[in-house]
């Protein structure tokens, strides 16, 4: 999915576990990112794929902050410490 960065590659590496890749080359950033179990359905998502939530939640902090920014490893549930309209926001970015 093109991202002003560049691109977003979501891949699955575990139970829960995603590896995500924003841009190529020398620039690209990678991230770990964990979703809790019952975070999809916690957010009325439940029914779609969690590596879709996960692009669509990098589309969404990479429209407030460089993929620099992003930190390396985090569980999905922590964005809205930073943005607390993340739930209200994040089915608007799918599909």
């Amino acid at each position: 999915m093109p991202r002003p960065e560049g691109t977003v590659e979501v891949t699955r590496t575990g139970p829960r576990l995603y590896r995500v890749q924003v841009g190529a080359g020398p620039s690209a950033t990678t991230h770990q990112v964990e979703v809790p179990e019952s975070y999809p359905a916690d957010l009325g998502l439940g029914t779609v794929p969690v590596e879709e939530l996960v692009a669509a939640s990098f589309a969404f902090l990479l429209e407030r902050e460089p993929a620099s920014s992003i930190l390396r490893s985090f569980r999905l549930d922590v964005i809205t410490r930073y943005f607390p309209e993340y739930p209200a926001e994040i089915a608007g970015y799918l599909g």
